[in-house]
């Protein structure tokens, strides 16, 4: 049972770690470019800065994720950014992608860690 509660937080470690590292490295291939609602957004949040922030955060808390005794703030810390992800393909890509998996692989890290938020809860 030890691995299975790891599982989500690597993969979720893993994909913030390597997608926010390639923002700032660019060792990925370029993605299509956007359209319409989703590249206003873009348009507004690249040259801002705060994406470069959030993608710094990403990194920060992917490692995180790894780490075991740091993974319960990790999961509380990743799981606005998983929301976020999830409601811009909901509301302006109008295409639910990646976030569905980000956001049930945080769910389900933050369930299987739930004996280290009872202190927060209760």
């Amino acid at each position: 049972m030890q691995i299975a509660k790891q599982i989500p937080a690597y993969l979720l470690g893993l994909l913030f770690v390597v997608i926010g590292l390639s923002h700032f490295i660019k060792f990925m291939p370029p993605q299509p470019e956007l359209t319409g609602d989703p590249a206003t957004f873009m348009s507004v949040m690249g040259p801002s800065g705060y994406l470069s922030f959030v993608k710094a955060c990403e990194v920060i808390f992917g490692i995180l994720l790894f780490i075991p005794k740091t993974r319960a703030l990790g999961l509380i810390l990743i799981a606005p950014i998983t929301v976020n992800i999830l409601l811009f393909e909901i509301y302006l890509a109008k295409s639910p992608g990646i976030g569905v998996a980000l956001v049930a692989l945080t769910a389900i890290g933050l369930y299987l860690n739930k004996d280290k938020y009872a202190s927060i809860l209760s």
